[in-house]
């Protein structure tokens, strides 16, 4: 059963003003992710019903069951068993915790101690039983923030699940669109193609202090850099330009791949005889006066359906390599983090548009200068020097999420998420 949340409170709970929120608003907007998630399960429910699906154990998925269970155990796990919750950053995670209300939860649902490829083998309790523990443990959350200061680090912990909670509902709908699942997500609303933009060497101030609301531990400190001048798209590479690539051979020409790159590729040649982006069906380049040349000729399943794509249209379900790869057919190269959120902090009239798909950068994730790990040890520093840094937000982030200071990253050979990039001038 939702929460019922004041009408007037709508436009408020998807701001970007939500790090900084009080009290308050913090609770409607839990309230809020959780109405999100629970749709989300819902949505889930119907279409296994629908289409009877069977899940893949697919190194990218988490089985649906624990992913819920999982969100009620974080927030369990940092709010109401944390008797240091007040301290926010300053925590000790290893401080002693009282007992949870599921004697396994602990055993089920650490992300921390249960592999990935082990989740698929447990015993978990039923769905009407996890929402059992979901919503009295929601309930345990929201008593206690009625206590709670309206300052940063009393009110750290509730922001973190928060955005927590955000985060594994746009894996609830990657998830859905790597089943097939039929969920509806609109596509990219058409948008007028702008030249590249020139910008001029700066000094620039990557990262967040504390102190200015919730900030996650990559995220801090701030800390000049120099960036020399460089020429940036204005708009993520499109479908019309990505095909060219395909037609020209991109797929089976290693010298425009990095080695671990073209291994990826070819792990994925051996088990679906890949040639184009996750999820195409059908790609070519497009023929003048031939209905439907104009898009591009791109046909790619989204959830569970095929649609003919626009060839303005951003591409999705990249990965690192081939983004690369693109790169380097081009003659041109990715961004590095910095020069993204130069560029995306101009002004909106020089025309740098993000937010339809999550963008890979040449940035190999690490700590910035002075990194110091927040209580969540798991969140950011076990994947330093392993992934790679995307910038921007996709058609599934929540709008509070959106910052062009976040810092998302995943695996070079991710490419299930709603993922694309952008170039750079040599």
């Amino acid at each position: 059963m939702p929460f019922e949340i004041p009408a007037p409170s709508f436009s408020r709970l998807d701001s970007e003003d939500l790090r900084r929120a009080g009290r308050d608003l913090l609770s409607l907007a839990l309230m809020d992710a959780r109405n999100h998630t629970l749709f989300l399960m819902g949505e889930y429910q119907k279409a296994m019903d629908r289409q009877g699906v069977d899940f893949p154990c697919l190194p990218e998925l988490n089985p649906p069951l624990w992913e819920l269970g999982h969100l009620g155990w974080f927030q369990e796990r940092w709010i109401g068993r944390n008797l240091q919750r007040h301290q926010g950053p300053r925590c000790d995670p290893q401080a002693t915790l009282l007992a949870s209300l599921l004697p396994q939860a602990d055993f089920w649902w650490d992300s921390s101690r249960m592999p990935h490829d082990r989740r698929w083998a447990l015993e978990l309790p039923p769905l009407g039983d996890i929402k059992s523990y979901l919503l009295t443990t929601f309930e345990s959350t929201l008593e206690l923030l009625a206590k709670t200061p309206d300052e940063d680090d009393a009110l750290y912990f509730y922001r973190l699940a928060l955005f927590h909670e955000d985060m594994h509902g746009e894996a609830f709908i990657y998830m859905a669109q790597t089943l097939g699942l039929r969920l509806q997500l609109a596509l990219p609303a058409p948008a007028l193609a702008r030249e590249p933009l020139w910008l001029p060497a700066t000094r620039w101030r990557l990262g967040l202090d504390a102190g200015a609301g919730f900030t996650f531990d990559n995220e801090r400190a701030a800390h000049e850099v120099a960036v020399p001048e460089f020429e940036i798209d204005a708009q993520p590479v499109s479908w019309t330009q990505y095909v060219e690539f395909v037609a020209d051979g991109g797929y089976d020409r290693p010298e425009l791949w990095l080695p671990a790159g073209w291994d990826w590729l070819q792990e994925q040649v051996r088990r679906e005889g890949r040639r184009a982006p996750r999820h195409v069906e059908q790609i070519g380049v497009a023929r003048p006066g031939v209905k439907g040349g104009g898009q591009g000729g791109v046909m790619q399943r989204w959830f569970g359906q095929t649609v003919r794509l626009a060839g303005w249209s951003p591409v999705m379900h990249v990965s690192w390599w081939e983004a690369d790869a693109w790169c380097r057919w081009a003659g041109r190269r990715l961004p590095t983090e910095v020069e993204w959120e130069v560029a995306a902090h101009q002004p909106a009239g020089r025309g740098f548009r993000w937010g339809e798909v999550w963008e890979w950068t040449a940035t190999t994730f690490h700590g910035y200068p002075g990194f110091s790990p927040d209580p969540y040890r798991d969140y950011s520093e076990p994947w330093f020097g392993t992934h790679k840094v995307l910038r921007g937000a996709s058609l599934a982030t929540r709008r509070r999420m959106k910052s062009p200071k976040y810092r998302n990253y995943f695996l070079p050979g991710r490419d299930d998420i709603f993922c694309g990039f952008r170039s750079c001038a040599l």
